[in-house]
């Protein structure tokens, strides 16, 4: 099992191979951007748990890719270390008060390096920020969105959730339901892309329900992809029997359908809101509608 996602972001290649074949090996899932708008369009479509920052890069430097992920809701919450060759004080506070939330020099210890790294992430799960297997936004984060929604305007939020998780795991096991969470989150990403915004939030409220918040005029054509590609991709982690046949035997014999999504929405464009609950719990009902549409 993975440790976690980091993304490399160092336009010295020496430097940025070591750090890929070093953290690798330590278990994590490593990217490497070698220009920071490289950077920020992985952050977009990856979601890594944290960010190894040079700041002196050929096209922009660290301050400003820094910047750029804390005022775009989708990246604020990735956590960033800076990893500069400038020791002044002055460098360092300004990268602090940019948000970043550590800052180590080079020539850099590696064992060192590593302990902050590990520390960043565990700290950013401990305090409910992040989902441990998705690496998305979870509880804490995912409040505070919708705190903010009752002061916004033109705002759709979607509650994602996948049907029949609870079978899939029963047969085929709870690392493979994690795989299906984490291919749902780079979904969900990808289609958010393409079709939502650059500053629509994805967070991960309970361990099968995804929430996209979005602000783009129309989010039919949104939803009619999240259900296809998911639909589509989906088949990929059953074996071939289960495949064709649409459903899955249990271990008493019985037979349980194919993972699906289910969305409910709550619209500010359609509806007023007294407080976040009222949001919630009308996209939990939409959802249980669109559940039994397809029952």
């Amino acid at each position: 099992m993975s440790n976690g996602r980091i993304l490399i972001v160092e336009d010295d290649f020496d430097i940025s191979t070591m750090l890929r074949i070093f953290f690798t090996g330590q278990g994590y899932n490593v990217e490497v951007a070698a220009r920071g708008n490289d950077a920020l369009d992985l952050c977009r479509k990856q979601l890594p748990d944290l960010v190894v920052l040079d700041i002196m890069l050929p096209d922009m430097d660290g301050y400003a890719v820094c910047k750029e992920m804390r005022t775009t809701t989708r990246t604020s919450h990735i956590p960033i270390i800076f990893l500069t060759q400038k020791d002044e004080r002055s460098d360092r506070i300004a990268g602090l008060e940019l948000g970043a939330d550590d800052y180590i020099t080079k020539p850099f210890d590696i064992e060192e390096l590593k302990l902050r790294v590990g520390t960043a992430i565990r700290t950013h799960q401990r305090l409910n920020m992040t989902n441990p297997t998705t690496g998305l936004p979870s509880a804490r984060l995912i409040e505070d969105q919708l705190r903010e929604l009752m002061r916004k305007a033109g705002w759709t939020l979607l509650l994602v959730g996948i049907d029949n998780i609870s079978p899939f795991t029963d047969v085929y096991g709870f690392v493979a339901g994690d795989e299906v969470m984490r291919f749902a989150a780079m979904m969900l990403s990808e289609v958010i892309n393409d079709f939502g915004t650059a500053d629509d939030f994805i967070g991960h409220a309970s361990n099968d329900t995804f929430i996209l918040i979005t602000t783009a005029d129309d989010t039919t054509e949104l939803e009619t992809h999240l259900r296809e590609r998911f639909n589509e991709a989906i088949l990929a982690h059953y074996n071939f029997m289960d495949r064709e046949q649409g459903s899955i035997t249990l271990p008493d014999g019985s037979s349980a359908p194919l993972m699906r999504i289910s969305i409910g929405k709550a619209s500010i464009k359609s509806q007023r809101f007294a407080d976040i609950r009222e949001i919630t719990e009308t996209a939990a009902e939409m959802r249980q509608l669109d559940q039994a549409d397809k029952s």
